[in-house]
């Protein structure tokens, strides 16, 4: 295989940080200003805090670790480090134009540190970092509709943009497709794998059933409508428990409107989406199982704030090798496995990155949601949560031995 010139390389890694960079410039121009400075929800640290992280991470491993350069900002360094402060004390931020200006100068240096870059030996780190920024994106995508929606500024389906998706009709949403017994490579070892993608490994898998497309509001309802959220024997002891401490009566992201029946459900917690799996007489399926079901999904889908909300599940045409479609984008879906290392793990860049959460209290997530950027789009990506988290873009899909 010939080998990328060092320009081109270069040249990649300049635009997806162009790419990156504009979207966090687009956010931050969208969102109200108040709501910068205040906490959508008590696990999130504030909007504002996620641009100065940014910043402040970039000037981290590419100024201070890769080009040696002495540590700048340091007035920042408490606030801004993911370790810093607690999630509650992050609320006292500098002003807009000032964390405007600390992105802008941070990423000034980047780009001329960039120029002179030994970038086959970093390119590993600097695809990390354009990695981090879109995650955080998405964090202050999901926390913007929190604020909105407790504001009623969120608005119902556009259906004029609805009207331009050519959906096939001939779909049954409770399809089911066999994944045949067998052997599959799961995670990745490329360059911009992150180190709980790694190493890839083979796995094998006996023969399972699994949803074509993933829970639509419509199915669910049909959950909500028999009790589910009253009937003890659909939950887990741990789901059931939490939702006697939460007592709630439907997703997070709800609406009664028939508009959003073929849509995914979204805004539910792994507890949630375990109750309903009992109810269809059908399981969560495990990471590997997921990932098996994805191999080759199309990666034309909904991501990248590209409507801002959810699909209908049939929108984009394109499935997977074995069928399943909406596999990429629209929302994350719940899996029945903890997040934990594979064999032969290495933590990068740092242990704090993945290596802190094995810790049995974190359920992998897989596929993306809407509000994914495209640098993290792939099967092999890994998400992870504590299994009572709602506000996150979740869904899920069913799967049956």
């Amino acid at each position: 295989m010939k080998s990328t010139s060092i320009p081109s390389l270069k040249n990649s890694i300049l635009i997806e940080l162009q790419q990156v960079r504009q979207n966090t410039w687009d956010l931050l121009a969208e969102i109200d200003e108040p709501f910068l400075f205040t906490q959508a929800h008590s696990d999130f640290s504030p909007i504002g805090w996620h641009f100065g992280h940014i910043a402040f991470t970039e000037a981290y491993w590419i100024l201070e670790h890769l080009a040696k350069l002495p540590s700048s900002f340091k007035e920042y360094h408490r606030l801004f480090a993911a370790d810093g402060l607690p999630k509650k004390e992050r609320q006292n931020l500098p002003s807009v134009a000032v964390m405007k200006d600390y992105l802008s100068t941070v990423r000034d240096r980047v780009l001329n540190y960039l120029a002179s870059a030994p970038i086959k030996q970093q390119e590993h780190l600097w695809r990390w970092l354009i990695q981090h920024e879109s995650q955080h994106n998405e964090t202050i995508a999901i926390l913007w509709q929190l604020h909105r929606q407790r504001s009623n500024q969120n608005s119902l389906i556009n259906s004029n943009q609805l009207d331009s998706f050519t959906r096939p009709q001939d779909l049954t949403f409770e399809e089911m497709i066999k994944v045949d017994e067998g052997e599959f490579v799961m995670g990745n070892n490329a360059i911009e794998a992150l180190d709980n993608e790694r190493p890839a490994h083979k796995i094998y898998l006996n023969t399972y059933w699994i949803d074509r497309f993933p829970v639509t509001c419509k199915q669910y309802s049909q959950f909500m409508a028999a009790g589910g959220y009253q009937k003890r024997h659909y939950w887990s002891t741990a789901g059931w428990q939490w939702l006697q401490q939460n007592p709630v009566s439907q997703p997070l992201y709800w609406s009664n409107s028939t508009d959003w029946d073929d849509h995914p459900v979204c805004g539910v917690s792994y507890y949630e989406a375990q109750a309903y799996a009992k109810f269809a007489n059908k399981r969560l399926p495990t990471e590997a199982e997921w990932e098996k079901s994805a191999l080759g999904a199309s990666s034309r889908c909904n991501n990248n704030r590209l409507i801002g909300h959810t699909s209908p599940v049939n929108a984009y045409p394109g499935s997977s090798q074995y069928g399943c479609q909406d596999m990429l984008g629209n929302v994350w879906e719940w899996t029945a496995s903890w997040f934990d290392g594979y064999p032969g793990f290495v933590s990068y860049p740092y242990p704090g990155y993945s290596e802190v959460y094995f810790d049995g209290e974190h359920k992998v997530l897989k596929g993306g949601s809407w509000a994914t950027g495209s640098s993290g789009l792939r099967t092999s990506f890994r998400n992870w949560y504590h299994p009572h988290v709602r506000q996150i873009l979740a869904g899920f899909r069913c799967v049956r031995d």
